[in-house]
């Protein structure tokens, strides 16, 4: 800044423009540099990961800088304690850090001296499933990666004529893959045949129902597995437990989507501070730069363009929140949904069956 001062002196303007150019590019550089001398940019889009797999939760610096002797966390503002990793004085500091990530977390060395903070995780849990925030809070930066586990999911219990019709659906397999479902003691069931349809990326998805009567206990099993590549995927269901499951997953859903409004109204406060400070900046040196020395100077050019950017990536993490909260809304909309026919089919296939 003094450098920028010197050479601005040289420009013929005179000393009290010169001071007031400079007072408002020590303010604005304060702004954009001082509150962080970068952004940290995560996905657009949800991160999809199958079930049981490792998968990298992305997060960078923008412009690409050394991470290592930074301080930031990774973090899922629903848990408690909330800290997922965090990296401190060079280190992962694992104080704190909620218990159902321990030993599976980890960020790479080199990636951070480049600027990458992304997190690997490892062995996806289904209660991996949420919004995760990549923080650096000594200079209050932050981005968000919304995580979507991808499992067999159970769609749901209809009446039938003998009994509870359960279906389960899984995705992203090649070669196809077979499914089969199994009762409480392990025995085969017998089951409809199964859906397959082949995408434009020549991945299959599966789907399949079966019948189960009041004879069979409350615990079920629907396994899909390619022998030839040894891989299986298999969810448990539990029966009188799915509505209260459901429920669980309608309220994190509401605590993602408060958090994510409470980010939102943060950036967009930020972005209408720094557009009043512009305008009353723009306004102070236009009313005293009566010769327009100033505001055709070069490094005020500069200046301003910077600024523009600054509120252009403001506006860029708004649409991305907005994007994340539309997701959320709609996963909660079909939650509630999920929710009401599980409970109503569920009372009636109940009734059914003590008829019987």
């Amino acid at each position: 800044m003094l450098h920028l001062k010197k050479r601005l002196s040289k420009t013929g303007l005179t000393p009290f423009s010169v001071l007031i150019f400079y007072h408002i590019a020590v303010l604005l550089l304060l702004t954009h540099c001082c509150g962080g001398q970068f952004q940290v940019v995560g996905p657009l889009q949800p991160v999809i990961v199958k079930l049981g797999e490792d998968v990298i939760l992305p997060c960078h610096l923008k412009p690409p800088g050394d991470a290592a002797g930074m301080t930031f966390e990774w973090a899922r503002p629903d848990l408690n304690p909330r800290f997922v990793h965090v990296w401190h004085e060079r280190q992962d500091l694992h104080v704190n850090q909620h218990p159902s990530y321990k030993g599976r977390t980890s960020v790479s060395i080199n990636g951070l001296k480049q600027g990458d903070v992304s997190l690997a995780l490892s062995k996806v849990k289904i209660s991996d499933n949420g919004i995760y925030r990549c923080y650096f809070p000594d200079v209050d930066k932050a981005s968000t990666v919304q995580l979507v586990v991808a499992i067999i999911s159970l769609a749901g219990l209809d009446r039938s004529s003998s009994g509870v019709v359960l279906q389960c659906e899984s995705k992203g397999w090649y070669p196809e893959p077979e499914v089969v479902w199994l009762d409480g003691e392990g025995n085969l069931l017998s089951a409809g045949p199964t859906e397959t349809v082949r995408g434009p990326d020549d991945l299959y998805t599966v789907s399949s129902r079966v019948t189960v009567e009041k004879r069979h206990s409350n615990n079920f099993t629907c396994r899909v597995q390619q022998k030839d590549i040894n891989q299986t995927r298999e969810t448990h269901i539990y029966v009188p437990d799915m509505v209260a499951t459901l429920m669980t997953q309608k309220e994190n859903l509401k605590k993602q989507r408060d958090q994510l409004k409470e980010q939102k109204v943060k950036v967009e406060e930020q972005v209408e501070e720094n557009e009043k400070k512009l305008q009353s900046m723009e306004k102070d040196i236009t009313e005293k730069d009566e010769n327009k020395r100033l505001t055709s100077a070069p490094a005020y050019r500069n200046l301003k363009e910077l600024t523009i950017k600054y509120k252009w990536e403001l506006n860029g993490s708004l649409k991305v929140f907005d994007e994340l909260l539309l997701d959320t809304e709609k996963l909660l909309e079909k939650t509630e949904s999920v929710i009401g026919r599980t409970t109503e089919n569920k009372k009636e296939a109940e009734n059914h069956m003590d008829e019987h």
